[in-house]
């Protein structure tokens, strides 16, 4: 068993002195100099804690201890022990109530169809931002090893939704197009692109003050404005459902989704964070405002998604009330990073939501069943 005072069987020789930091090629999955110098140097080489980075590291991303952010592998035991697949969850209410002309009123299935338009593609969207961009500009293995749970966790929310779809017998091609199609989908999404593009360009590096704020504003914008904002106004409304015993099973999964999705949320802050403090330089005035501009927009964003979805009061919601909320959360992701709030004092209109989020809940509070899925035990609902 692994042990934070225990690191290594044997006692680090002295360091060497340490090379000045390269950045990362673009195109490599590792850093070719400190794996290199590793295998040829043998024991002169040990990494060195201390001498870790979130970015611009030089120790050797192939060796995951000693262990310098203990908060990273903390994260990525937590992922693991919250295991679960949709194929789980029962759908035979959600499917009876669908097929039932008179189960649900056309405001709620517009709800439904909305959010899985949305979803759907969001988790991709957020993988291959991991797989093809996030992951090879770090530099500390265990952080990697929390981006490695994460992005499985987007291919099972991604399952989840299309496992609703599927069950539901809802026109693929409708759904899975409505990114391209929903001008209130499609406008979130475009606002995410160029910070995808921005890490997975080949030709992208970290090691200037200039890329590296492109890094880090693209961390927050993935952490306190995607998975961390726009995610929001689709977890109320289905939760909210499933609140009036109405598609439970799709709610279940949505309050699976949502457990792994504040998790991300936290590790991305600790991320942004970490690198803050390791870059102080990276944190000026005008990068602050930048950030600042990009929460307004994003929330601009996500209460016209809010408007699109709800034209008319519903499920005891209705689009003004998710203003109040919107700005509640983006004040709160902005002290979470260190700048002050945005929008003045805002109360929280679902507090429902907020002792899910902030109590960690795991009760399955539909009372349909009680489903284990932490493994060895760890978890549990009393």
């Amino acid at each position: 068993m692994l042990s934070w005072e225990d690191e290594s069987r044997a006692p680090n020789p002295p360091t060497p002195p340490r090379a000045a930091a390269r950045p990362m090629g673009a195109a490599a999955a590792v850093p070719p100099a400190p794996l290199a110098s590793a295998l040829e140097g043998g024991l002169e080489r040990r990494v060195n804690a201390a001498d870790k980075r979130i970015i611009n590291g030089t120790t050797d991303v192939n060796q995951l201890v000693p262990f310098k952010y203990k908060w990273a592998w903390e994260k990525y035991l937590a992922g693991c022990a919250n295991h679960w697949m949709p194929q789980e969850i029962n759908m035979s209410r959600d499917i009876a109530l669908w097929k039932n002309p008179h189960g649900l009123t056309e405001d709620e299935r517009r709800v439904v169809r909305r959010n899985l338009g949305f979803f759907v593609t969001a988790d991709s969207l957020a993988a291959n931002n991991i797989v093809l961009g996030t992951y090879r500009h770090i530099t500390a293995p265990e952080c990697r090893q929390y981006l490695l749970r994460q992005a499985f966790e987007e291919a099972i929310h991604t399952h989840a939704y299309q496992y609703i779809v599927e069950s539901l017998a809802l026109d693929e091609g409708e759904v899975f197009n409505a990114y391209h199609e929903i001008a209130s989908i499609r406008a979130k999404d475009e606002f995410l692109i160029p910070f995808i593009d921005t890490l997975t360009d080949p030709q992208f590096k970290t090691g200037t003050p200039e890329d590296d704020q492109k890094l880090l504003k693209s961390l927050i914008v993935f952490s306190c404005l995607m998975e961390g904002l726009f995610f929001y106004v689709g977890f109320v409304q289905i939760l909210a459902l499933g609140r009036q015993n109405k598609m439970t099973g799709a709610a279940e999964q949505y309050q699976y989704i949502l457990r792994d999705e504040s998790m991300h949320c936290s590790f991305g802050i600790d991320l942004v964070n970490t690198i803050k403090l390791e870059n102080p330089h990276l944190w000026t005035a005008e990068f602050r405002d930048e950030i600042r501009a990009l929460f307004r927009k994003g929330v601009d964003l996500e209460y016209a998604y809010a408007e699109d979805t709800m034209p008319r009061g519903v499920l005891g919601l209705n689009a003004p009330m998710f203003k109040g909320y919107l700005r509640f959360i983006a004040n709160r992701r902005c002290q979470q990073i260190g700048i002050d709030p945005l929008f003045g004092q805002e109360e929280n209109p679902f507090p429902w939501m907020s002792e899910m989020i902030d109590l960690k809940k795991e009760r399955n509070f539909f009372e349909t069943r009680v489903i284990e899925y932490q493994t060895g035990g760890a978890l549990s609902w009393e």
